[in-house]
């Protein structure tokens, strides 16, 4: 199975030819099968996974180290997005045609983002799985995995939407560095990832609202289930990617709840 392969090369790799075969009309899907439970992420074997609070900080990205450290966090972010984008696809059962085709069409983007950051890890003579790892959006997915109101609120609109905020803050940062072609290289790597981002958050917002329709919910339910899995979560919150969100499908209200102040 795609999502517990472990290694980076055969996981693209199988995600190209299952893609390939999708797109082709090849693939059969089985409504009635029991969806698999995961216990430990398909990068435990090429990963050192440690608590959050003890994975390695990016601090001097003026150094080879420094720029290592910040390309490997990012980059297991996005390796991270393709689990979460395949067992989107794999867990929820009985959906519209468009929903399996939005999350496989995230995969894909994801996988193209994790190359990007991979290519630049080994220009600086490393490699994925060389620095320590937390396990948090895998247990996101574990969590999430009984609802797929919650999983659309707590992957897509909560987890992706916050990398809207911290992208343009890492990016501020690179560009007070004095530029080389690498600094230019992660720059335009990063530049590439928030824009399509911005449509995985939006396609998340999608399906949330389509998941409240069906459940017959107000989409203000947002905040109760955030503050369930995150407790008390939007008091810390300060900086918004305003224009990013809203270009997201977030609502002007809704930016005002989360960090309690006018941005519209």
């Amino acid at each position: 199975m795609i999502l517990e392969t472990s290694t980076p090369s055969d996981k693209i790799a199988h995600f190209n030819t299952f893609y390939h075969a999708y797109k082709d009309d090849k693939v059969v899907f089985e409504d009635e099968s029991i969806a698999k439970e995961f216990t430990s992420p398909s990068y435990a074997s090429i990963c050192t996974i440690v608590d959050p609070q003890v994975v390695p900080k990016r601090k001097n990205i003026t150094t080879d180290e420094g720029k290592i450290t910040l390309l490997h966090a990012v980059a297991h972010i996005e390796y991270s997005a393709i689990d979460l984008a395949l067992d989107a696809a794999y867990r929820f059962r009985g959906l519209r045609n468009a929903y399996y085709d939005d999350w496989l069409k995230v995969a894909n983007d994801e996988i193209r983002h994790f190359q990007s950051l991979e290519k630049l890890l080994i220009k600086l003579g490393s490699y994925y799985g060389a620095v320590e790892v937390h396990n948090a959006l895998f247990e996101a997915s574990q969590r999430t995995a009984h609802s797929f109101l919650d999983r659309m609120a707590v992957v897509p609109r909560y987890l992706e939407a916050n990398g809207l905020d911290a992208t343009p803050q890492i990016l501020k940062k690179l560009k007070r560095l004095p530029k080389d072609s690498l600094l230019t290289e992660i720059i335009e790597a990063l530049h590439a990832i928030l824009e399509e981002e911005v449509d995985h958050v939006l396609k998340g917002d999608h399906w949330f609202e389509y998941a409240c329709q069906k459940e017959g919910l107000d989409k203000s339910i947002y905040f109760d289930i955030i503050e369930r899995y995150y407790p008390r979560t939007f008091e810390k919150k300060r900086d918004l990617n305003r224009s990013a969100r809203l270009e997201a499908g977030f609502t002007c209200k809704e930016l005002e709840m989360i960090v309690s102040r006018k941005v519209c």
